[in-house]
């Protein structure tokens, strides 16, 4: 018993060693934000009683050293094949300006955009532009990573703001947010998988669904 005991606490020792040393290699996820634009008048933001509270102070998220973004000039689909404005490139073209012309409209409705990024991947983190030259929320943000580019088959969703199941993707416990220059960060966890999907079903403005840019941060 003693023997099993000791081995045990061995054992335990070692897991929190590996633990310490595995925070230790992690650092400050780093994000270039662009300038901040704010055009018109504020619209009130309804519909969302899972709203993140205003002006709450996001988190770090923390990732290994030598983490990039591999999604830059990565190909990208979507559920809209022929968006309303822009192109599906602007997505991960790198450019996260806010003015008219720097992002991709798609239709109303729960929509998606998928990013191949060519291999399987470890995702630690996820970066969102939907919009930001007016604060708004958009309805339905689903985060998703898979090894299957019908994501039928090992999906794992990362973020699901879905409060109400409407997506039809399955209830989510993730606060909706306000759109800002900031962008959206999300904590993946070190998910694996080639493609990255996003959702989303209009906004507190109008019905669209638009994105400017997605950093998808990995190794």
């Amino acid at each position: 018993m003693k023997s099993s005991k000791i081995l045990t606490l061995a054992g335990l020792a070692l897991l929190l060693t590996a633990s310490s040393s595995n925070a230790a290699d992690k650092v400050p996820l780093k994000i270039e934000v662009p300038r901040p634009v704010f055009i018109g008048t504020p619209k009130p933001i309804k519909g969302f009683p899972h709203l993140e509270r205003k002006g709450l102070k996001r988190g770090e998220i923390l990732v290994p050293a030598g983490t990039t973004n591999i999604a830059a000039g990565k190909e990208v689909t979507g559920s809209d094949d022929f968006p309303i404005i822009g192109d599906l490139e602007f997505v991960t073209d790198g450019d996260k300006d806010g003015e008219e012309g720097y992002f991709v409209e798609l239709a109303p409705k729960t929509q998606w955009v998928q990013i191949d990024l060519k291999k399987a991947s470890e995702v630690h983190g996820v970066c969102i532009w939907h919009f930001h030259s007016q604060a708004r929320a958009y309805h339905d943000v689903i985060v998703q990573i898979s090894d299957d580019p019908d994501f039928v088959d090992g999906v794992k969703t990362v973020y699901n703001s879905d409060h109400d199941n409407s997506s039809k993707l399955g209830v989510g416990k993730d606060l909706a947010y306000i759109e800002t220059y900031k962008g959206k960060y999300i904590d993946a966890k070190g998910a694996k998988g080639r493609y990255v999907r996003l959702y989303s079903a209009g906004n507190s403005t109008n019905a669209m669904n638009h994105y400017i840019e997605v950093e998808v941060f990995g190794k």
